[in-house]
């Protein structure tokens, strides 16, 4: 029954709990990142920095939907969902969940904050294509934006030497807060 409108309205209720006012930093992994920029309609004067981790905002229908066979459209249709075996992994899609992504396309609009933005994007992501970082870039006309690809790093950059990356350029944000 999950979907990205009730994951980021999740995600809004802790960070209005929580966090109430303060300033916030927002780290998304994959759908993570998705999120984080589905936030920004909510929390755009407290977020003061950004980094997206093999970030995958709209990859259900780019990278989904648009890729299925007519046969798994159909079945998906008909029966309200499939299950898709990626690796060791198998995933349960919803129809639901398909129709909510198209809903809340991230891609096309422009967020005017100036902030301090950080994509990281493994050379050896097989899950999302790097374009997918680019793109985000460019929805950020005024914001400072790097682009950083981990060579030999995966879609999650969860190794201690990628993970040593992420936490150096969120100190990199904080430090550009605090000057």
């Amino acid at each position: 029954n999950g979907n990205i409108s009730k994951w980021t309205q999740d995600a809004k209720q802790i960070i209005s709990k929580k966090i109430k006012n303060k300033k916030i930093i927002l780290v998304g992994s994959s759908m993570g990142a998705w999120i984080s920029l589905n936030l920004f309609k909510f929390f755009a004067n407290q977020i003061v920095g950004f980094i997206g981790i093999g970030s995958a905002p709209e990859f259900l229908q780019k990278l989904m939907w648009n890729k299925f066979s007519k046969k798994i459209k159909k079945e998906i249709k008909s029966k309200g969902y499939t299950n898709i075996k990626n690796g060791d992994y198998d995933y349960l899609i919803s129809y639901q969940l398909i129709k909510d992504g198209i809903k809340n396309k991230v891609l096309n609009k422009k967020i005017k904050s100036k902030i301090k933005i950080t994509m990281l994007h493994g050379s050896k992501d097989e899950v999302v294509p790097i374009s997918f970082s680019k793109k985000i870039l460019k929805t950020f006309p005024y914001a400072i934006k790097k682009l950083r690809i981990i060579k030999n790093g995966d879609h999650s950059l969860s190794s201690k030497k990628n993970l040593k990356t992420i936490v150096a350029e969120l100190k990199l944000i904080i430090k550009h807060q605090i000057n």
